[in-house]
């Protein structure tokens, strides 16, 4: 949309565009502790991401989420759709994490661990490869199409297909198992679903890591726009120490220092990924890479000034209310301390019924056409229809109990053999004295239990006709 300014006399109109025309980032390379780290966990996730469909675990993958099985492999463990209640508390526990960490210490998320940041910062590693540093990207980029730069652009731009595709392939892999999708991929074989998330991922990986980059953080994602919610004072977020720094001077090392300690040399600015200045405070499309405090401290290094003109601390401390050296004392404020309790709750009891899980489901289904019926010993019979599912990884033998009424006994179906992972339907016959049977209907308990693992146990309710 634009805007049109009427024209006055003797002057020609002028269009206004309401729009920011895209400026391409070149921003440099930068070295310290925090890329150190972000380079870590770059090399820690995808290591972790890309090995772990080809990590086999006890005969099969060791991570598989196989949705035409309904069957959920996390190495030791298996789930079933019924199980689903864990996703939602993996979902509770990734959702305080993130208000933990943030309130803490800002977008720690964002900065270090993101897939956007994660994945541009692997293909910004290949540009680099094919391009060379910011200075020559932006040369290559001013000068006109020739053999050079369509064989610098060219194998840029093959080396992230490779990559997004590669990356797409192993999303799938954790759906289908990695050694059958080689095998279509070799063949090429894919079936329509798989070939339809391999090319969907491929193309969000190399538009949004190698194309979109900061224009997905400023505008597209939605953490960059509620995320000063979870901020307080006390948030230890980027920021730059204008008391200290300002007023700004040039100047080279040994000289006397008659002004502020930043020298307005604008490395903060250019090794930026989203090219903000953060020197103007505290901005929404900061990510919090924190690539701004490995290049001023160097810069302090180069004029003899102490570090930390760009560094970690709080709004409060910045503003003098209290040293930086209280900063510890304040991250246990109450709201953190409620987040930590409330999460540690959580943890705890998310672990406690993962470890009390018993891998066995059992279903007792009546069999409607015989409600009750006179045995020609002349006790009461009743009939049921069990369904067993053996959520273990291992073959059980079971056996079923029957308890509720005096001398309640098992006359059918009181052994079954159901193997791995499997579900059968077994027909069990209850039988009781009249003279126990007080009730028309009668609640009793059915044990499934496994004769090589009495911790292998379910009970389920259900009534004896009379």
């Amino acid at each position: 949309m634009n805007q049109h300014t009427p024209p006055t006399q003797g002057e020609e109109s002028e269009e206004i565009s309401l729009y920011e025309t895209r400026r391409r980032i070149y921003y440099r390379a930068v070295q310290g502790l925090y890329n150190n780290w972000r380079v870590a966990l770059v090399w820690i996730t995808q290591i972790l991401y890309f090995g772990l469909p080809w990590l086999a675990w006890e005969g099969r993958q060791s991570i598989l989420f196989d949705l035409g099985a309904r069957k959920f492999y996390l190495f030791d463990w298996v789930f079933w759709p019924q199980d689903f209640i864990w996703l939602a508390a993996l979902l509770i526990i990734s959702a305080l994490g993130l208000f933990l960490f943030t309130a803490i210490a800002g977008r720690l998320w964002c900065g270090y661990a993101c897939p956007q940041t994660v994945y541009t910062e692997i293909l910004v590693w290949i540009e680099r490869l094919f391009e060379g540093d910011h200075k020559r990207q932006q040369k290559l980029t001013d000068q006109p199409w020739n053999g050079e730069k369509i064989l610098r652009r060219g194998g840029k731009q093959l080396a992230w297909i490779l990559f997004s595709f590669w990356n797409g392939f192993t999303l799938v892999a954790y759906f289908t198992p990695a050694t059958v999708l080689w095998q279509e991929l070799i063949t090429l074989s894919f079936g329509p679903w798989e070939t339809f998330w391999i090319l969907f991922y491929a193309l969000a990986t190399w538009g949004f890591a190698g194309i979109m980059r900061d224009q997905v953080c400023k505008y597209m994602c939605p953490y960059s726009r509620f995320q000063s919610a979870m901020f307080d004072m006390d948030t230890l977020i980027i920021t730059y120490d204008g008391k200290r720094g300002e007023p700004r001077n040039a100047r080279r090392k040994g000289e006397a220092q008659a002004q502020g300690d930043c020298v307005d040399c604008g490395i903060c600015v250019a090794v930026c990924p989203t090219g903000i200045d953060i020197r103007n405070g505290l901005q929404y499309m900061c990510i919090g890479c924190a690539a701004c405090i490995d290049a001023c401290d160097q810069v302090m290094d180069k004029v003899g000034s102490p570090r930390g003109l760009i560094r970690y601390s709080t709004q409060n401390a910045i503003e003098g209310i209290y040293p930086d050296s209280e900063i510890k004392r304040h991250i246990f404020r109450p709201r953190i301390l409620f987040y930590i309790a409330v999460f540690t709750a959580i943890l705890i009891a998310v672990g406690y019924t993962m470890a009390m899980r018993v891998p066995l489901l059992v279903d007792v289904l009546r069999d409607r056409n015989s409600l009750s019926r006179e045995a020609p010993s002349g006790e009461i019979e009743n009939l049921y229809r069990l369904q067993i599912i053996n959520m273990d990884a291992k073959a059980h033998r079971f056996e079923v109990r029957a308890k509720g009424i005096p001398n309640l006994k098992v006359t059918r179906g009181q052994l079954t053999d159901i193997p791995a992972l499997g579900t059968e339907t077994v027909v069990v016959t209850l039988e009781a004295p009249r003279l126990s049977i007080s009730r028309p209907s009668t609640p009793i308990q059915f044990e499934v239990v496994a004769q090589d693992a009495p911790g292998l146990l379910r009970e389920t309710k259900s009534s004896f006709i009379k």
